[in-house]
């Protein structure tokens, strides 16, 4: 027969142990998520920029070839753990914000320069 009394003794410490860990990666996860917005925004910066060029020779803001090669090279780069249909949401979702934002950038330029 075993004993548990060790185990039992343990039990306090254990459970201390798992929430530091839980501690530490919460921390990590808030360290992405900032990262994750700078990069973000960096993208977002781009996309306008794009729209910018976009609207002064007259392209139009949706181009599906590219929105298929960004989800492409998007998928293709992806080691995991998410899965290729993850990252394909998450990337479309990422899309419509910039393009979001490119329309907008031209809203303004228009709005800007109300005879171009």
């Amino acid at each position: 027969m075993e004993d548990r009394g060790d185990d039992a003794s343990r039990a306090p410490q254990l459970a201390q142990e798992l929430v530091d860990r839980m501690a530490e990666l919460r921390k990590r996860i808030d360290l992405l998520d900032e990262q994750i917005v700078q990069l973000l925004n960096e993208r977002a910066r781009c996309a306008m920029g794009l729209g910018s060029i976009k609207e002064s020779v007259g392209l139009k803001v949706y181009q599906s070839d590219r929105e298929t090669a960004v989800l492409e090279h998007a998928r293709r780069v992806n080691k995991g753990p998410l899965e290729g249909s993850a990252i394909t949401r998450l990337f479309e979702r990422i899309i419509d914000e910039n393009r979001r934002l490119e329309r907008l950038s031209y809203s303004r330029e228009q709005e800007a320069d109300p005879e171009s």
